[in-house]
């Protein structure tokens, strides 16, 4: 198929003819083929059966010398079903969630985890929710190319402002089914499973081998609180110094609760303490903490842990379901789910693309479309200004202008300029891609994967953004992920296809219903953000 659709040529003739009609005739047309054309015509039938093809169809470079049986001719929706069997995809995902928590999920848990999502209490410096970096517009994603945590200005969406941390948020939908989770796979399940527990899950210090939660989302959901460029703050850092540095004292600018001082080194523990005081002081919470944990009856001062809210948050997640989408439905036997260009989209995807060897969906992929591991793509390397307003964190490189990926959480050189690969869910509400931003359409991303060297060589800074390039060359030394070597060739309307593929066929509309989500308030009583797009 792929060889025929570098130089498949059809010129249209007659318009007006009924779908049945075209069908017929697609019928008869694939009798008489030989063996050579065969796949070649599977594309004229995903073409005729999508309306893209008016009639009349010129099929350069096939022939009829031979006589075969049109039954032995898979249309393409039997190709694609067979295609992604093989692959391991079923479509049905979602449905398995209840047996891998080993229980229906608790709406009266997750309700709770919504309120503490979008409640400022998680954050010492008062001025940012979870829901700040993960928008319920975006798919409780990032509405920024590079995520403002602290010292944002109270918008969450397009106009937000305030210094940059150093990579994107990513969607919080479907991430109870990630066995790594952050771009450098900073928290992973060691069984590739984030649901078992039995070896703990992996976190760097000062958390380590974390115990006694149920998955690795349950395990992470109090992190958030800790980092200071998020959530915490650098208030009386200066009195209480951690591992950031003498420099990170110009952002002590006395808002919100002071630091405590750290432990070991390190300030996550006293926060997860302080933070758990504010939840405790707050009699609705110990109301809806007890109607969970304490049989109904409120909690009493003191009895809300980190625990608890982590489970909550998690849960929240876990509610946060988006797996349904035209892909998932034509697996389950809707053929009509995708369209005729999303179908030739998707055999690109698992065959000549051959995108689904990283981008994968069977194993511990869990049918997210990312295999969960390192990969080094090479993609354009942005660094906001360190400073007041500008950015919050100390960039890699002799020039502080370098991300150096996955070596900041192994330690390991080998590991530098790699990135875990990003799910494929939903991204259609993304408003850029990559862990840094760099491209803000789905099309110029997929660009940068078909020929890297070209894009990096080509790619600008947008001016005004606030962002200065790193050095590009020093990527391609280290190696650029095999598959991406050589440059893939794909003709316009294979990569329209691919795009639309990955945009629409990969969404689910249950998205864009994300909004109803955002409580009226809260009940800490702090102001709600306001979220641009709900």
């Amino acid at each position: 198929m792929n060889q025929y659709r570098a130089s498949f040529q059809y010129p249209m003739a007659i318009s007006g003819i009924s779908c049945m009609t075209r069908r017929k005739s697609a019928i008869q047309m694939r009798q008489g083929l030989d063996s050579r054309v065969r796949r070649c015509l599977n594309l004229v039938w995903v073409l005729l059966l999508s309306g893209t093809v008016s009639t009349a169809l010129v099929l350069s470079g096939c022939g009829a010398d031979e006589e075969v049986n049109p039954t032995s001719l898979a249309s393409p929706d039997d190709e694609l079903r067979g295609v992604l069997q093989a692959a391991g995809f079923t479509g049905n995902i979602e449905a398995t969630l209840p047996a891998r928590l080993g229980r229906p999920v608790n709406p009266q848990l997750a309700d709770v985890g919504r309120l503490l999502f979008f409640d400022k209490i998680l954050g010492l410096h008062n001025d940012n929710s979870c829901a700040g970096c993960h928008s319920p517009a975006f798919g409780f994603g990032d509405s920024q190319p590079m995520a403002i945590g602290v010292d944002n200005n109270n918008i969450v969406g397009p106009s937000r402002s305030g210094p940059r941390n150093q990579r994107r948020s990513p969607l919080a939908a479907n991430t109870i089914f990630y066995p790594a989770l952050m771009w450098t796979v900073k928290f992973t399940a060691p069984t590739g499973n984030p649901f078992d527990p039995s070896q703990g899950f992996v976190f760097p210090p000062p958390e380590g081998v974390v115990t006694g939660e149920p998955t690795l989302l349950a395990a992470q959901g109090s992190i958030p609180s800790t980092e200071l460029v998020e959530m915490a703050g650098f208030t009386g850092i200066t009195q209480n110094p951690g591992p950031t540095g003498a420099r990170h004292l110009q952002f002590d600018d006395g808002h919100g609760q002071a630091l405590p001082a750290p432990v070991g080194g390190f300030h996550n523990f006293p926060i997860q303490d302080a933070v758990n005081a504010r939840l405790n002081a707050i009699p609705e919470y110990l109301r809806r903490f007890g109607e969970v944990f304490n049989n109904g009856v409120p909690l009493p001062p003191g009895g809300i842990t980190t625990s608890m809210r982590s489970r909550a948050l998690a849960e929240l997640q876990a509610n946060l379901m988006a797996a349904n989408a035209p892909l998932d439905r034509f697996a389950r036997g809707e053929n009509n789910a995708l369209t005729g260009r999303q179908k030739q989209g998707a055999l690109l995807f698992f065959g000549k693309a051959k995108c689904v060897t990283c981008h994968a969906v069977s194993g511990q992929a869990n049918e997210m479309f990312s295999d969960f591991q390192l990969h080094r793509i090479a993609g354009p390397q942005l660094a906001p200004a360190f400073g007041v307003g500008k950015g919050n964190v100390i960039f890699d490189g002799p020039v502080e202008n370098e991300d150096f990926g996955a070596e900041q959480t192994t330690g390991a050189q080998a590991h530098r300029y790699m990135f875990r690969t990003a799910p494929l869910r939903n991204l259609k509400v993304a408003p850029a891609f990559f862990h840094n931003g760099a491209f803000k359409t789905l099309e110029a991303a997929v660009t940068h994967h078909l020929d890297v060297e070209k894009s990096l060589q080509q790619y600008k800074v947008q001016p005004n953004q606030g962002f200065t390039l790193g050095p590009s060359q020093v990527m391609v030394a280290a190696g650029i992920d095999p598959l991406l070597r050589p440059p893939l060739q794909l003709t316009p309307m294979e990569f329209t296809a691919l795009v639309d593929f990955v945009k629409e066929g990969l969404f689910d509309s249950r998205v864009s219903q994300f909004c109803t989500k955002r409580p009226a308030a809260v009940p800490s009583g702090l102001p709600l953000q306001t979220f641009q797009g709900c």
